[in-house]
């Protein structure tokens, strides 16, 4: 039972896009290349790795096994080719970095700024996914570092406190509920949403919350930031829930009401969350140092 390389990172980017021909073109290879490959490694094992599904093609359960070793051995090596690379002049060490939406857009970007500013040998790759989408990331190796919600099952992986997350609805001056202080989201079944697009991880998240009150939100557009359904809401277009970091930016504006939403959900602990901090690299070691730098019970690494 021989594979590459090749075939490893082939099988992880057909699992990534759902597709042969898009795992190929991923893999700058041509189709029947791939195709062959894959037959090979099925020969091999004397199992199949994949099967059709309703999505595309899904891996069986000899095809997660191998996933889960792929990205095991292919992480290693990347591991070694970054601390390898530290040695050599102009060379940048790439960091993994999954996240959800509140900390993407609230709390990471002048705390990546600063340490890229000062860090200038090390790039960042930032996804934004759901919590659960990024534990199991991290624990299969497509990413070094995560930020969750303490609300998700995080196993195995170790966890630093990052942020307070707490959601809030907002609403024009003149809307029937500007005058409440606290409301909870089955209240609010029949109104219409100013929401982000339909493919952030909060939209998802919102989603399945309503989901579970037993309703399904109506939104009468979708934009790509707070900012943005702020402004809308401020104009009588419809409400919205965001981070009430955004919400305070509007503090003080005329036509912006802040309500509380007294849901157990709506505050979140956001935690950065890794396999092993020991074993990562320098610059990984160092970024978790700048985003735990000045919070207060930091000093373990404990799940």
């Amino acid at each position: 039972m021989r594979f590459d390389l090749i075939d490893l990172r082939l099988f992880l980017h057909i699992l990534d896009t759902g597709s042969i021909t898009h795992g190929a073109t991923r893999a700058n290879m041509s189709l029947p290349s791939a195709s062959a490959r894959l037959r090979g490694m099925e020969d091999a094992l004397g199992m199949p790795l994949l099967e059709r599904g309703r999505r595309g093609v899904e891996s069986t359960p000899t095809g997660d096994t191998l996933a889960h070793h792929a990205r095991l051995v292919l992480g290693q090596i990347d591991r070694m080719q970054g601390e390898l690379g530290e040695h050599q002049q102009g060379r940048r060490a790439c960091i993994r970095l999954w996240t959800n939406t509140a900390a993407l857009t609230e709390f990471l970007p002048s705390a990546i700024g600063a340490f890229l500013r000062d860090h200038p040998n090390v790039q960042i790759d930032l996804k934004e996914r759901q919590s659960s989408e990024t534990v199991k990331a991290v624990l299969t190796g497509a990413a070094e570092l995560g930020i969750v919600s303490d609300a998700v099952e995080h196993g195995a992986l170790q966890t630093l406190p990052f942020a307070i997350d707490r959601m809030v609805l907002v609403t024009s001056r003149d809307d029937p509920l500007a005058g409440r202080r606290r409301v909870a989201l089955a209240d609010l079944g029949t109104r219409e949403f100013i929401g982000l697009a339909a493919d952030s991880a909060l939209h998802t998240y919102l989603g399945e919350r309503a989901l579970l009150a037993g309703q399904a939100l109506s939104y009468r557009a979708n934009v790509r930031t707070f900012d943005g359904i702020c402004r809308m809401v401020e104009q009588g277009a419809g409400i919205g829930i965001v981070p009430a970091t955004a919400a305070r930016r509007y503090r003080g504006t005329p036509g912006i009401r802040t309500i509380e939403l007294s849901d157990p959900w709506a505050t979140r602990r956001l935690l950065i969350c890794m396999r092993e901090l020991q074993t990562m690299q320098r610059a990984e070691k160092a970024l978790v140092r700048h985003l735990t730098q000045g919070r207060p019970g930091l000093s373990g690494t404990g799940s």
